[in-house]
């Protein structure tokens, strides 16, 4: 049977008939309107782009990163319009867009990633478990924005022994589920933000998840070990070079149980409280003998909480342990597919950026990654068989039909969504290594500075400042 047309009621608002739920059933009216109210962004007067819309808008822009804002939100009402009395009823300037972004303001997108951007494994689901714990991973990457002076003042610019950076960037740490790549906590900085402080900050969205945090030596502290466990989550992390814990014994497998201090005493407040200033992990010590991997014959030591070598065998855990680089992973679908690489985001003041970067989770997580989950289900497949770039493709050109498809069809469309999706699964991941390497050449021009954003401009038309040479 051939989709329905979807009717439209002549008093409904064009507004009220935009949702993204046939993509993401998260994303419904329902869960956007408590949102809005949440965030006490309701309009007071009946606008033609109220908040609801532009909420949407802000997450819809991250599925299009290359086009403009004005032609976002023309695929988003393309099918639509004509259903309406009066097409030309949802016209819409790029500078009405702009505003109504800036009048939405950050808070909205945050608390919607919040509110909707949770696991999205189950313990069917393959890979995505270990010892009865759901892996994730906790890493940063940096993303470019926009080089306004505003930006810059706000999230700064990185200096290289060449110079600045040559935009300004922001600092993302984040927690992903390692099976499915879906991102559960973010924060955005500065860009010179200290990444272990954003890391304690998000080891709030673990608490009650049964997890297995994964995270490297740039991110280990025993605030940090003290932290996880104090919120009830297990603990896998790479030890620095110069940390040299207190061994204690050595268990049956050849681990070791350590104990790690606190590098300051405790004060009088801390003794008088019983304040932790020890912690026991076990300490597992491992080379690579293959001589074409990296770290071949270089000693690393992992810790972890899971103390008993029975329950967690020492070369599991080594194993898991790498899964940590599926984070890499998805910083790579976000920043090389999801977006144009090399491009900053679009925002020109703070408040967008860190709007835009919310609304990138959130497309990346809840219109993407929880597709390619289902999809996945459907055929019994870890979700890391399935192509990101070809799901983002396939949603691109669904978004526009499902606003003009009747809401009672909405399961059959997402169901031949996620049969789309999962037609042609990846073959198994190679056994394969790549060197860390870039190929980008040097340019002869100048480096841009803010001298040249008031560059003098012509002071008449070229045909009058022509000159014949006679």
């Amino acid at each position: 049977m051939a989709l329905r047309i979807r009717r439209i009621s002549p008093d409904a608002t064009p507004s009220s008939q935009l949702s993204l739920e046939t993509l993401a059933r998260v994303l419904s009216p329902a869960i956007v309107a408590e949102v809005i109210d949440r965030c006490a962004a309701r309009e007071k007067r009946a606008r033609k782009l109220p908040a609801s819309t532009v909420l949407l808008l802000c997450v819809a822009m991250n599925l299009y990163s290359n086009d403009c804002l004005a032609h976002v939100f023309f695929r988003l009402v393309s099918r639509m319009r004509w259903l309406l009395g009066d097409p030309d009823a949802l016209r819409v300037s790029k500078g009405a867009l702009c505003q109504a972004r800036y009048r939405l303001g950050a808070r909205p997108l945050v608390e919607l990633f919040r509110r909707v951007c949770k696991p999205l494994a189950t313990p069917s689901t393959p890979q995505a478990f270990l010892f009865g714990l759901r892996l994730m991973a906790l890493d940063a990457t940096v993303m470019d924005v926009a080089d306004t002076p505003e930006n810059v003042r706000a999230f700064g610019k990185r200096r290289a022994p060449r110079g600045e950076s040559a935009w300004p960037q922001i600092r993302m740490v984040a927690i992903s589920e390692c099976s499915t790549h879906a991102v559960v906590e973010a924060g955005v900085w500065p860009h010179d933000f200290d990444e272990r402080s954003a890391g304690m900050r998000l080891l709030r969205g673990v608490g009650d998840l049964g997890v297995l945090l994964l995270w490297d030596r740039g991110f280990h502290s025993f605030e940090m070990v003290k932290g996880a466990l104090a919120r009830g989550a297990h603990l896998l992390g790479r030890l620095p070079a110069t940390v040299k814990p207190l061994q204690t014994r050595t268990l049956a497998d050849g681990t070791k149980l350590v104990v790690l201090r606190r590098r300051r005493p405790p004060d009088e407040e801390e003794l008088r409280t019983g304040e932790i200033t020890s912690v026991t992990v076990r300490m597992i010590r491992y080379t690579l003998e293959d001589p074409n991997r990296p770290g071949h014959r270089i000693e690393h030591r992992l810790i972890t909480s899971l103390l008993d070598p029975d329950l967690a065998p020492a070369r599991q855990i080594v194993v898991a342990y790498h899964a940590r680089w599926e984070f890499e992973l998805a910083v790579d679908e976000i920043k090389t597919h999801q977006r144009q690489p090399q491009k900053p985001l679009r925002s020109e003041r703070p408040v967008g950026v860190i709007q835009e970067a919310y609304g990138l989770l959130v497309a990346h997580h809840y219109v993407v990654r929880a597709v390619m989950t289902d999809a996945a289900r459907t055929v019994e497949l870890p979700p890391g068989r399935l192509s990101f770039t070809n799901t983002l493709r396939i949603i691109r050109e669904m978004v526009p039909e499902a606003q003009r498809t009747a809401s009672a069809d909405h399961p059959r469309l997402y169901r031949q969504l996620l049969s789309d999706v999962s037609w042609t699964p990846l073959p198994p991941r190679a056994d394969r290594s790549n060197p860390r390497v870039v190929k980008r050449k040097m340019s002869k021009f100048r480096v841009k500075n803010p001298s040249h954003r008031a560059w003098p401009q012509p002071t008449k038309p070229f045909r009058e400042a022509v000159v014949l040479l006679i």
